[in-house]
């Protein structure tokens, strides 16, 4: 039984997630070189095995449990909202912000569950609700349940992960059919939110990030450093990259964390243009897969999850790369599936299982 559900696995969209995996531990090897210490590559190897065995026993769960049990997805999402707002009292201080839960020697981001559970959440709401998207109470109730998280996660604080999922709310409430005045008027909050946030509501250092990145000039070797690192570090590349532990920037600590956010540079400046579009070619596959699946299952529950977990990517993915090319200011968002980070990884299998789950269990 179980041999025959493995090959029904949609193994282009577990090829893909694997070949990033892949280049990302690659990657970590690397600059781990540099620093003699190989205990993130090890790790992460580890949390790869514990998310390829997550996505297999998921996949075996039929998803309409979660299309058709309206407790079950509130039950989880207040679970990851408790989990969220507990980081504030008992997590531990870590460069300032309150992210992780320290267990032994393993660092737990609860974000990384609740952002699956949004998703979830968000297409059991819409698709129950497609043909009343012209009214403003449905548009408000799923803004409340991202709003929520967002605004637990700023007080971390973590910018970018709050506005991440505030992206992953528009973008859904785009499929689902929220109108264009609707959506106008939404454009014109933020506009107000983030003009009086700007004076109330953000710290310093996010103040500096964003006027690192619009003039990083102005302060050379502080708040505008390590977007130019990341600069020379993609300029170093050219075509075939400088090659496993050769990059200058990567290797010797010009380059901050290359593991986690700036890792687009380290592969750009180690493998150069085609490792980067190896990256690219990679995600591509794999977002087509994502989204190939919820359009052939049918039904605006997988559609909507589909679109979700796609948008969680890209939205991801657009922010690294601005970042680390200088057309974004740095808020903090790894490269999904390629950066260093155990929980998001998983997480992200566990979404892939969902997908396998639509795919080999199609109604």
């Amino acid at each position: 039984m179980i041999l025959s559900h493995i090959k029904k696995l949609d193994w282009v969209l577990l090829g893909s997630a694997t070949f990033l995996v892949s280049l990302g531990l690659l990657s970590l090897y690397s600059s781990s070189l540099g620093r003699a210490d190989f205990g993130q590559f090890q790790k992460q190897l580890v949390f790869f095995g514990i998310g390829v065995f997550a996505m297999l026993v998921v996949s075996l769960v039929d998803w309409r449990i979660l299309r058709n049990n309206s407790f079950l997805i509130l039950t989880l999402y207040g679970v990851g909202i408790a989990a969220l707002a507990g980081l504030l009292v008992f997590a531990p201080e870590v460069r300032g912000v309150q992210r992780w839960y320290r267990i032994g020697g393993l660092a737990i981001h609860p974000l990384e569950f609740v952002k699956i559970i949004l998703i979830v959440l968000a297409a059991k709401y819409f698709s129950m609700r497609h043909v009343e998207m012209y009214r403003i109470q449905h548009i408000l109730i799923s803004g409340l349940y991202f709003g929520v998280p967002a605004f637990l996660v700023f007080l971390q604080p973590d910018l970018g992960s709050s506005l991440l999922i505030l992206f992953m709310w528009v973008s859904i409430l785009l499929v689902a059919g929220i109108s264009w005045r609707h959506f106008f008027a939404l454009a014109l909050v933020a506009a107000l939110v983030f003009s009086v946030g700007w004076n109330v509501f953000l710290h310093d250092y996010q103040k500096d990030r964003l006027i690192g990145f619009v003039a990083p000039e102005l302060d050379p070797l502080g708040m505008g450093w390590s977007q130019t690192q990341a600069r020379i570090a993609v300029g170093n590349g050219g075509l075939l990259g400088q090659g496993i532990g050769q990059g200058t920037q990567t290797q010797y600590g010009f380059l901050s964390e290359p593991q986690t956010d700036f890792i687009f540079s380290a592969i750009a400046e180690e493998f150069g243009l085609l490792g980067v579009l190896s990256l690219f070619i990679g995600f591509g596959v794999f977002l087509w897969r994502v989204l190939h699946i919820g359009l052939d299952v049918g039904g605006n529950f997988a559609r909507l999850f589909a679109v979700g977990f796609a948008t969680l990517f890209i939205v991801h993915i657009g922010i690294n790369g601005g970042m680390n090319l200088g057309f974004l200011p740095i808020i903090g968002l790894p490269l999904p599936l390629v950066s260093y980070g155990g929980s998001s990884l998983v997480m992200s299998f566990v979404g892939i299982g969902i997908l396998q789950s639509m795919k080999t269990k199609q109604s």
